[in-house]
């Protein structure tokens, strides 16, 4: 799971990289951070073995997401929960990390909470929920057919 909170231990990014997958070689670790966008960790002064920080401090909000993503793709399970696991990343580093896990994760389960429209682009259903309710359910064309809620917001985001 991902969720727009996350937990970074007090100690190096191999080691809050290596709770998702403790055997995975460092070129794994890097080829994680690239998909997650975490390219900003190869400017740090001592790399993998930088000291993050209590609650990684040393951080920013959408840093630390792109590590909780990293850990996602090292760990690769079978079922994926985003949970506005990119409400802190800009657009174009949203966008790219989405367009990743599409590709990376395509033949698993994942299922993505979100208030940004734009990510229910990689979805092949989309439910909606109002005040704890299921109120539509489909995909996203036939949910903009019905001109119901999900098409509401739909035509708001796009004005």
């Amino acid at each position: 799971m991902v969720s727009q909170e996350v937990f970074i231990f007090n100690d190096t990014l191999r080691n809050n990289l290596l709770i998702a997958k403790p055997d995975a070689t460092d070129e794994e670790l890097i080829e994680a951070l690239k998909k997650a966008k975490a390219d900003f960790v190869f400017r740090l002064e001592k790399g993998l073995d930088t000291v993050l920080g209590e609650k990684g401090s040393r951080l920013s909000g959408g840093e630390r997401q792109r590590i909780s993503i990293a850990r996602i793709f090292l760990k690769n399970p079978d079922i994926i929960i985003f949970d506005e696991a990119t409400s802190a990343l800009d657009v174009e580093t949203e966008e790219y990390i989405m367009e990743e896990t599409g590709k990376y994760f395509k033949d698993k389960t994942a299922l993505i909470i979100t208030h940004r429209l734009k990510l229910l682009e990689i979805t092949d259903r989309i439910v909606v929920m109002e005040k704890g309710r299921v109120v539509e359910e489909g995909t996203k064309e036939e949910l903009l057919e019905k001109k119901g809620i999900f098409y509401r917001f739909s035509a708001i985001a796009n004005s």
